[in-house]
């Protein structure tokens, strides 16, 4: 019933067979991404999408607003080594990051590595970069058109030049130094047959040494056996062994096995998976640990691994610092003293204190309600850093002083902004078993309750990960715009701790989808917006979550955008890196779990002839995360079902992936494309 012709997808006989049931999949054809059937319907989607958005005059507008504000100087915080600092900075509207060499923290310094010079359009990023611990070579990986593949590079700091060896088909990692500097260890995978949909398992730890070829590199750790684990590894503060850390999927139950680096023995620590145990650092024989063992907010113990006293693959452990209230979410060791971050409603606190010595612990202000989005320094250095964000601040980097305790403001981002015309507040929603849900709300200070206003309501809720104010230009935009943003801490995320996070999994994926439509309610009770005037959105699986909610609720939203979504729930699994997922999901191969999903995945509760509210699918072409066949059929069923006016839009971006490293011009174009989208609707 749209005002306009949807490019034409063919519906195809496809059926799979789960437990008994026939299940249709029509779209099948449109997970090919690379035929040239898919490709021509992107192309006509994209023309489609680009004719009705760009002929708003607010879109170009919007896009002027999001140049200027995106157009601020800005740093990432320093990694001392060897007496040197290195940093990544952009002087505002570089495509990517630019890594810079200084002799102060605060000093420009020399361009060390600018990935700029690696691709004419600004699509080939970087994942991270690690100094040697000599301070003499650079570690650092290169994403290409966002995929998640890394190759992994080494530079030479003095001359800023790259040595010859290039490793390849590695994910999900950054490289851990050897104590000498010698070489790193990384993860690797088998190179697949096609590595933009392949299934990614049996991965392995491996030894690179600097000056030899990958096909030399050894290898330190793997289980063959159990190909559906991840590993990741640290060294211990006193060098001698290599800490690696076992993960099934995404589940937070981890194991812990120390192999020396001398003997190459490896030995069990904790071979149970149930808790998460994330090493923090060790004194000789005592190993420490943040877990949630017996404390699913976090607690710090202490294990000696000298007489681990294994009892049903879980060993004695002395506690350190009981779970409190709030949730501890990270935990850094400084010298002789701990320096943690806590989470109360999903707003950070910071503490440091003697880890082993009674005393009160000092609480490091903050500037207001925010996050802490990251601490660097090792434990033997005179200083640590810290950045601050807010939703109405960009990032402010801090410098803490070990000898005497003082914090100072290394360096903040000026973004032409009132931050001052606004204000944050958060209220909780009830929901429909009585759980209380927090969420923040911003908007101008002077915002009259009548229901008016167009209201950007963000959600995730899935893989323990906490929804914490933070800073995008987008969202600066919008607010300037005259709208109100909401963002909601649903359970599946990390803000009250394991079983905050378990209430939102497998079975119980369901109390996601209730906790933001009960956030939804609640601005509407109070007056923030209306049915008429509110948007929700979300990526990955928060993209799932505006799926479920559309299609579970459409009569409730005016407008939605789902970015990178998890959208069909039954086939998930099958592609690249999502069995890693079960933990959260649960699979269809599982009867019970298929129910539950089959209950709300998105792509199989189209409902022909419902009125569905406008929506915008993004995806990326190079995602090989959540791959975009994932929207691509959404779109073709919500288009081939949609019952009213309201527009179902898809765009897809060449040379881009799940959205890490996307190049300032291509974000700022899909950020203009995205909020007039969600304004006109709203």
């Amino acid at each position: 019933m749209s005002t306009f012709t949807y490019p034409h997808a063919a519906r195809g006989t496809q059926t799979d067979r789960y437990h008994g049931r026939d299940v249709s999949d029509p779209y099948r054809a449109l997970e090919d991404a690379d035929s040239l059937t898919t490709q021509a319907w992107i192309a006509r989607q994209n023309e489609l999408t680009g004719s009705i958005i760009g002929a708003w005059t607010h879109r170009h507008e919007i896009h002027e607003r999001l140049e200027r504000l995106w157009n601020f100087a800005r740093a990432g915080l320093p990694v001392y080594r060897d007496g040197a600092y290195i940093r990544s900075r952009n002087s505002g509207l570089q495509n990517q990051d630019v890594i810079y060499h200084a002799d102060r923290a605060n000093e420009l310094g020399r361009i060390l590595l600018d990935p700029n010079t690696l691709s004419e359009d600004g699509t080939v990023s970087l994942s991270g970069f690690v100094p040697s611990p000599d301070g003499q070579l650079l570690a650092y990986g290169i994403h290409d058109a966002g995929s998640d593949w890394i190759d992994f590079r080494v530079r030479s700091i003095e001359d800023a030049t790259d040595l010859p060896e290039t490793l390849r088909w590695s994910k999900f990692c950054q490289p851990v130094w050897l104590p000498d500097s010698s070489g790193f260890v990384y993860l690797r995978y088998r190179e697949p047959e096609n590595a933009r949909t392949d299934s990614n398992t049996a991965p392995e730890l491996a030894l690179h040494r600097i000056g030899t070829q990958q096909a030399d590199d050894e290898t330190l750790f793997n289980m063959p056996d159990h190909p559906d684990r991840l590993f990741s590894a640290a060294v211990s503060d006193d060098e001698t062994t290599l800490v690696i850390t076992v993960m099934e999927g995404s589940a937070d139950r981890h194991q812990v096995y120390l192999r020396s680096l001398d003997t190459g023995k490896i030995t069990a620590l904790v071979n149970r998976f149930e808790a998460e145990f994330e090493f923090l650092g060790n004194d000789s024989g005592y190993y420490y640990f943040l877990t949630t063992f017996k404390a699913e907010r976090g607690r710090i113990v202490c294990i000696d691994t000298s007489k681990p006293d294994l009892r049903d693959g879980i060993p004695a452990m002395t506690e350190i610092i009981a779970e409190a209230s709030d949730t501890l979410l990270e935990a850094r060791l400084f010298g002789d003293d701990i320096v943690m971050v806590y989470l109360h409603h999903a707003q950070s606190r910071l503490v440091k204190r003697p880890l082993l010595e009674s005393g009160e612990p000092e609480e490091i202000a903050l500037p207001g309600i925010g996050t802490i989005s990251g601490i660097l320094g090792e434990r033997g250095d005179p200083e640590f850093f810290y950045q601050y964000t807010s939703f109405l601040q960009p990032a402010v980097n801090f410098r803490y002083r070990i000898s005497d305790g003082s914090t100072a403001i290394l360096d903040a981002a000026e973004v032409a902004f009132d931050a001052n015309a606004f204000t944050t507040t958060q209220i909780f929603a009830q929901g429909t078993d009585g759980t209380e849900v927090p969420l923040f709300v911003v908007h101008r200070k002077d915002l009259e309750p009548d229901g008016s206003h167009p209201t950007l309501l963000y959600g995730y809720g899935g893989f323990n990960v906490a929804m914490r104010p933070f800073f995008t230009v987008s969202r600066a935009a919008w607010l300037e715009q005259g709208g109100v943003l909401a963002v909601a801490c649903l359970r599946g995320g990390g803000e009250y701790g394991s079983e905050w996070h378990a209430a939102g999994t497998k079975l119980r994926k369901q109390n996601v989808f209730d906790d933001f439509v009960a956030c939804a309610e609640r601005l509407i009770a109070d007056g923030y917006t209306s049915r008429a005037h509110l948007a929700i959105q979300g990526g990955s699986n928060g993209g799932l979550l505006v799926g479920a909610c559309i299609t579970q609720r459409p009569d409730l939203f005016a407008a939605a955008h789902a970015a990178v979504g998890v959208l069909d729930m039954l086939r998930y699994h099958t592609f690249t890196i999502g069995w890693a997922w079960t933990g959260d999901f649960g699979s269809s191969e599982n009867p019970e779990e298929f129910e539950a999903l089959y209950a709300y995945s998105p792509l199989h509760n189209v409902v022909e002839g419902e009125c569905y509210p406008a929506t915008l699918l993004t995806t990326g072409d190079h995602d090989d995360r959540v791959v975009p066949g994932h929207t691509f059929k959404f779109a073709a069923a919500l288009q081939y079902a949609q019952g009213c006016t309201n527009p179902i839009l898809l765009r897809v971006e060449t040379r881009t992936g799940h959205g890490a490293g996307k190049p300032t011009s291509i974000l700022i174009e899909e950020h203009a494309d995205i909020l007039s989208f969600l304004w006109e609707h709203t």
